[in-house]
């Protein structure tokens, strides 16, 4: 038989002698995402990276402990030829000073192709492996490992045998999925192309797999401002603006690059890993755990693909955890926008070090930064950076999802369309915690008190947190969205816009903007995990005075947990496990309830000061139970009510609640959820059937499903409240009289005052934000309009909504709206 003449990767008898066992003794590997699925019945060829002595070792010990084919071992080719199963991409010549010489593999390869062609029924699986020492995270402490960590430098053998000694337990192996040298040969590019065309795509994987593992190959953070100030789009920008402000060129180039030095991150892989060891501390801290859901979601965007972050913002440790997570499972650490803000001294370089960038709030009216920033963005995401924003631009301080800002998205958008090489998705991200690090001030700042500013000197007290505990937090990966298929849905004929072409923005990007924030929206809700704080806080703020009995709390627990699982919100959505006594106990020790007991029995009950902190986490996860708490509210003060005016009044009433939930379905599909969700509650118990089958009938008056039911509506029951006291107000002043700013002003006074005169549980009530969102959807979906004067004008329509509310609020609660709420006058004498 013959032999390919080859230099073979097998280590030597002797070298394989010494070095083996070492290699086995120092070495623990990590397989990321999982194992490989190879077909028994055909020969394997591994590919390696390189060809260095260490990586050939661990490929050996891998195979062996997952029984896979072993590597190097002889098969034979047609032609009766003999070829051993592993190359490798790069060889290093060098004794000390290694470089890499690519013509081995081309010979190989060629080999390999040629006498395969020979028979066309010959297969083999190539399989591409990719070795890291150094990347895989351990609960090991030591800076000296810092040095010799996984990087994008070729290591000599002096220093792969240190990385090999320090990282040697923290070793990562990817093994990807075969390609079929058959299906290869298929496609038949030419004789003359064939070689070429497979190394190409071999070095295109490693290059991928490298960078999704441990980041991109990034220059040097000036060279990086040198290659945006040299792009055609900034020097455009500066002309501009020479000539507009008649300033020199070189004055405002000064003044462009002092925008891109303040924007661009100075990403350090040895300060990812030492800041990962410190996080890895802080977690086990001041958290009894961080869980993780649907991971599976980012595992299952492809490899070379864009990916950009998007989660929710709840407090400034979603920054850190993220970044935390993504790495530890074997992601490249994405790159985050941050506000300006956190450009602190000292502060600010250690979050560059992390791969952030810095961008303003507003920069609309200045067009050279505006440039500067969208090539910055253009420059890391062509390198194959992922990055992460908040589109709610802001920490929610309510609980609820805020509106998505569109700009990051716009800019997102302009750039992929620019550089259409990779796939882009965006991947939302849920954030549950049950304790806020930042809780006092968004209660101060809900309460009307004014955002503080960060500063060192905060940011150095806020170390104080080490010595308290935080509960456990909840992280779920929500269903990606392709950017492609966003756009093919939305605007098929996208693909034919090109931003060289025609600098305006083409109609349809504003539409798709907007319905891609909504998507995103919807899909952080999606991936909610319903954690014990979550449901303690639907449950009890329920109770007028945030309190109840012990065994009527753990019954309305227990049955707003059934509705959750018997008809989830979504397939993603989790809930929690814990039993209800066990979430009451959990409950108090986190700080947030307290008990009181006498001879009938224990009483649970929230003090005022922690009702609203409890009402963040209930906010959590009111989307989970909005249907039936929708449900239950129609027929709170109603004994008897049709099913068709039900249905009516929520083809009305759900685009805003869909608006200030984030909520995923269609008026469609509501209308489906809603016949279902009644039949659920018919079989709880909650509703009794009518001899009319077109009539609903509530629970009696004073039984335990009557009193469920009351409880159940309360979740739901407060955005209603705000819906009538908008309404009522414009009612009750007249068409063109209030402007959209006086209507806002006067709906939260109205729901403060109402909020003092019967305890409603906290500020989030009369927060101006969500009347403001409210409004908007009115004169969005044209039931206001603003005449020339900017005053809102309205028709009959609102008389019959407010018909509606009748049979929804009691007459002492609409009675309290109408006669609390204040004169325009009185709004316009403050405002002046």
């Amino acid at each position: 038989m013959a032999a390919a003449h080859r230099k073979s990767l097998s280590p030597g008898r002797i070298s394989g002698r010494l070095f083996r066992p070492v290699v086995r003794w120092l070495t623990r590997v990590r397989l990321i995402p999982r194992e490989p699925e190879l077909d028994p019945d055909k020969p394997v060829c591994y590919i390696l990276e390189s060809d260095a002595l260490s990586n050939v070792l661990i490929l050996q010990k891998t195979c062996q402990d997952l029984k896979l084919p072993k590597p190097g071992a002889a098969m034979t080719l047609p032609g009766n030829v003999e070829f051993r199963g592993v190359m490798a991409l790069q060889h290093l010549r060098g004794m000390l000073f290694r470089r890499p010489d690519w013509r081995p593999h081309l010979a190989d390869l060629k080999t390999l192709l040629d006498h395969a062609r020979l028979d066309p029924e010959f297969d083999v699986q190539m399989v591409p492996v990719s070795i890291f020492l150094g990347r895989a995270p351990d609960r090991e402490s030591g800076w000296f490992k810092l040095l010799f960590s996984e990087d994008w430098m070729i290591a000599g053998r002096l220093r792969r045998l240190l990385s090999m000694l320090v990282h040697g337990r923290n070793t990562l192996v990817q093994i990807s999925r075969p390609v079929s040298l058959k299906e290869f040969l298929d496609e038949d590019p030419g004789p003359g192309r064939r070689v070429r065309k497979f190394s190409r795509l071999l070095r295109v994987h490693f290059r991928r797999t490298r960078t999704g593992v441990i980041g991109p190959d990034l220059s040097h953070r000036r060279t990086v401002v040198d290659l945006i100030l040299r792009s055609r789009s900034v020097r455009e920008a500066i002309r501009s603006e020479s000539d507009k402000k008649k300033q020199s060129v070189a004055r405002v180039r000064r003044r462009a690059r002092g925008y891109a030095r303040e924007i661009a991150g100075d990403y350090s892989h040895a300060f990812i890993e030492f800041a990962y060891r410190v996080l890895g501390w802080f977690w086990n801290r001041i958290y009894d755990g961080v869980h993780v859901h649907h991971l599976e979601n980012l595992e299952s965007i492809p490899k070379g693909a864009g990916i950009v972050y998007v989660p929710c913002h709840r407090s400034h440790i979603d920054y850190l955890l993220i970044s935390y997570l993504v790495y530890h499972n074997g992601f490249a650490v994405p790159h985050i926008a941050a506000g300006v803000n956190l450009n602190l001294p000292v502060a600010g370089r250690i979050i560059r070090k992390s791969g952030a960038f810095f961008l303003r709030r507003s920069f609309r009216s200045n067009a050279l930064y505006s440039a500067v920033f969208n090539r910055y963005i253009d420059t890391i995401f062509s390198r194959g950076v992922s990055m992460e924003y908040f589109i709610e631009g802001t920490r929610s301080r309510s609980g609820r999802l805020l509106k998505a800002k569109t700009g990051m998205l716009a800019m997102t958008v302009q750039s992929f369309l620019r550089n259409r090489e990779r796939p882009v998705y965006f991947l939302p991200v849920y954030f549950g915690y049950e304790r806020l690090v930042e809780g006092d001030s968004y209660l101060y700042e809900l309460s009307g008190g004014k955002k503080k500013k960060e500063t060192l000197a905060g940011l150095l007290r806020s170390f104080s947190i080490l010595r308290e505990k935080f509960g456990e937090v909840h992280v779920g990966f929500g269903e990606p969205v392709c950017l492609d298929q966003h756009l093919d849905r939305l605007a098929p004929d996208w693909r034919d816009w090109h931003p060289e072409d025609s600098p305006r923005r083409p109609e349809w990007m504003s539409g798709a903007m907007d319905d891609l924030g909504q998507s995103i929206m919807q899909r952080i809700n999606a991936a909610a995990h319903v954690s014990p704080i979550n449901l303690l806080g639907l449950a009890l703020l329920s109770s007028p005075r945030h309190a109840m009995a012990q065994p009527e709390l753990e019954a309305q627990m227990e049955l707003m947990r059934d509705l959750m699982t018997e008809m989830p919100y979504s397939d993603a959505l989790t809930v929690t496990e814990r039993s209800t006594g066990e979430i009451l106990e959990y409950g108090e020790n986190m700080g947030l309830i307290e008990r009181r007991s006498d001879h009938l029995g224990d009483i649970i009950l929230c003090r005022e000061s922690d009702a609203w902190r409890l009402s963040y986490f209930r906010n959590n996860a009111l989307h989970a139970i909005a249907l039936f708490s929708w449900c239950a509210c129609v027929l709170r003060n109603n004994t008897t009510f049709f099913r068709r005016d039900l249905l009516r009044m929520g083809r009305v009433i759900y685009p805003f609640l869909k608006d200030e939930l984030c909520l995923r379905w269609s008026p469609e599909e509501f209308a489906e959820a809603t016949e279902k969700a009644l039949e659920l509650l018919l079989r709880r118990g909650l509703l009794i059937k009518h001899a009319d089958p077109g009539t609903l009938r509530r629970a009696h008056g004073e039984t335990l499903q009557a009193m469920q039911l009351r409880l159940l509506s309360q979740p739901m029951f407060s955005s209603l409240e705000r819906f009538y006291i908008t309404v009522a107000l414009l009612v009750k002043n007249g068409s063109g009289v209030l402007s959209a700013g006086e209507l806002e002003t006067l709906c939260h006074l109205t729901a403060k005052r109402l909020s003092i005169i019967y305890s409603f549980e906290s500020p989030e009530f009369f927060d101006k934000a969500l009347f403001k969102n409210f409004i908007r959807m009115l004169r969005r979906a044209r039931v206001l309009s603003a005449d020339n004067d900017g005053k809102l004008v309205f028709d009959e329509a609102l008389e019959i909504v407010i018909r509606d509310a009748k049979s929804i609020l009691s007459k002492e609660i609409r009675h309290s709206i109408w006669q609390l709420s204040p004169a325009p006058e009185e709004v316009r004498k403050e405002a002046a």
